[in-house]
């Protein structure tokens, strides 16, 4: 989609590291999954687990990581300067129904420390934040507590039961599933004072934002994909920000423009173009739309939100808060 954002690397958590596989971990690999009590939980890995395996599970997770179908990954720590295997963790994108299917797998001499709890919290926040999926699927089979309880505690909800083929087993278990969507995993974390506070306290205050539409030369505009740790992460918007006391919307606009995309914008240069008035459960947010087709400068992410140039028919394709759709076919029609 024309996304700017560079490719995958690794997620940090405070105490692990979650970093594609290297062709010299297949020793280590081996040696912590060729174990009966570990591969008994899981659904894909056969038992036992030969050394061949390791090698061809890391150059496949190299290609799918390559090409996005997938995003499996090793799970590490540090221990006096030393990287150290610790389990394993992917997330295997389904694009049509827009979902992704979570799986983990954590060495036995670690259980007990919350690795799984935080290995899997921090790629499901990245994933939902960064990848073009709604929501993220995990299972577990039913005598799997220590599993369902992983899937609990970072915010997952048991949504039914159904069955599953064990490769370990030859066999279909029984299993719970589980799912996650953005409200979910991150909840009122990252939003303004205006709207986490009390719905007493707001039901008739009202959030005013400033957004523009940045035109480039080809008609494209500029959407942001809001980033892990804001409400609404993953979604994509027109570059904006709330209006502080004593700005008007074009001074925030000129502000959040060079703090956010570090370009200048002269208040000129900015139309108002139309305005979207929408009621949240907590706040109703009043969002007028400026165009702006000139500006000093080139767009860069500087906050770590995702960029897109979008060609007008193109616009519809992305998923967007509920107070910015109704924008988009007018600004469709009108380019």
């Amino acid at each position: 989609m024309g996304m700017d954002r560079p490719p995958f690397t690794s997620l940090a958590t405070d105490r692990l590291n979650l970093r594609p596989w290297r062709e010299a971990d297949a020793p280590a690999l081996h040696r912590l999954l060729n174990d009966w009590e570990v591969i008994r939980t899981l659904a894909m890995v056969a038992f036992p687990y030969h050394r061949e395996h390791a090698d061809e599970w890391i150059a496949s997770s190299a290609q799918r990581l390559a090409d996005g179908t997938a995003y499996q990954l090793a799970i590490t720590g540090t221990d006096s300067d030393t990287e150290h295997l610790v389990g394993g963790i992917g997330l295997r994108i389904d694009a049509a129904r827009r979902v992704g299917e979570l799986g983990y797998w954590v060495g036995r001499a670690y259980w007990g420390h919350g690795v799984a709890s935080e290995a899997a919290g921090r790629l499901a926040r990245w994933a939902l934040a960064n990848l073009d999926i709604d929501r993220i699927e995990a299972c577990a089979a039913t005598e799997n507590a220590a599993s369902i309880a992983v899937l609990r505690r970072i915010g997952f909800r048991h949504v039914g039961e159904g069955m599953r083929m064990s490769r370990a087993h030859n066999a279909e278990r029984k299993v719970l599933i589980f799912e996650a969507a953005r409200a979910d995993l991150f909840g009122d974390h990252g939003k303004s004072e205006a709207e986490a506070a009390p719905v007493a306290e707001v039901a008739r205050r009202v959030v005013l934002v400033a957004a523009v539409a940045l035109i480039d030369t080809d008609s494209r505009v500029l959407l942001a994909r809001r980033p892990e740790g804001k409400s609404m992460a993953g979604l994509w918007e027109f570059p904006g920000g709330k209006v502080e006391p004593g700005e008007t919307p074009e001074e925030a606009l000129i502000r959040e423009l060079r703090e956010e995309l570090a370009i200048d914008v002269a208040e000129n240069c900015l139309a108002p173009f139309t305005f979207a008035s929408h009621a949240y459960e907590k706040f109703h947010l009043l969002m007028p739309l400026f165009l702006c087709r000139r500006w000093r400068g080139t767009p860069v992410a500087r906050e770590g939100q995702a960029l897109a140039w979008v060609a007008p028919g193109k616009l519809g394709e992305y998923k967007m808060p509920e107070a910015d759709r109704p924008l988009v076919p007018l600004l469709r029609d009108f380019l």
